[in-house]
């Protein structure tokens, strides 16, 4: 009797040991159950704000002439864009650059003697910053009126840019969850178990193309400026506990 109890007590306690062993890996077993998804939510929207730089510039031999020239270039600049309706506010004009150039002379045989000073160019750019869209569109492509007036203007393309945009990924994040939640009950009714809880939630990348283009997206996030019209897309990874 003696010799049985020391022996039936071990028993019970490796029996109780493993009944806990058992337990502890089913419960770590099942709490490593999850089911991973990623929700996408993409939105079309319209950019209210458009960027739009050209530039002038002149070049003469005589520095002080091409200063005074490009500064009434300036002067007839500012009251052509007020004239369309642009405020002073909406046109910043840069600081004047100055490039010296040069010719450089060549002998009969191609050998480099030297070179000719052929004057100061003189370079200044003008930006206009609007949320009238169509009126400074309309502007970019006028501009043509300036170059019949004397001066040597170049437009660029205008950029198109968006002032909402912290709402406007607050929002795709909220759908893109929700689109992660429908994803995951999905897998989880077909494979008979029910949804619990959010684990882990990461963001993707967020992304800006133009409405009906072949752009590429990119892992560091498209952001266009080209075009008006805009989608705006975002990627939601979402770990869910399984019950």
């Amino acid at each position: 009797m003696r010799t049985a109890l020391p022996v039936t007590i071990a028993a019970l306690g490796l029996i109780i040991a493993f009944f806990l062993l058992g337990n502890a890996y089913k419960y770590k077993f099942h709490a490593t159950e999850n089911i991973s998804v990623t929700g996408l939510a993409e939105k079309d929207f319209t950019s209210d704000q458009i960027v739009w730089t050209g530039n002038y510039t002149r070049k003469m031999l005589d520095l002080k002439a091409a200063y005074a020239l490009l500064k009434q270039d300036e002067a007839q600049i500012r009251n052509y864009l007020k004239q369309k309706g642009i405020a002073e506010t909406e046109m910043v004009f840069s600081a004047i650059s100055i490039d010296k150039e040069f010719n450089t002379r060549f002998d009969e045989n191609g050998k480099q003697t030297g070179s000719e000073f052929t004057g100061y160019n003189l370079r200044q750019n003008v930006t206009v910053d609007s949320k009238n869209i169509e009126k400074v569109e309309k502007i970019s492509r006028e501009i043509t009126e300036l170059i019949e007036a004397g001066i040597e203007f170049n437009s660029s393309a205008p950029s198109y840019y968006y002032t909402k945009l912290s709402e406007l990924k607050i929002d795709l994040l909220a759908k893109a969850s929700a689109d992660a939640r429908q994803r995951a009950e999905t897998i989880a009714k077909n494979a008979g178990s029910s949804l619990g809880k959010i684990r882990k939630g990461t963001m993707g990348v967020f992304q800006i193309t133009g409405q009906n283009s072949n752009e590429d997206y990119s892992y560091g996030g498209v952001f266009n400026t080209t075009s008006k019209n805009k989608t705006a897309s975002i990627t939601m990874k979402v770990d869910f506990a399984v019950d």
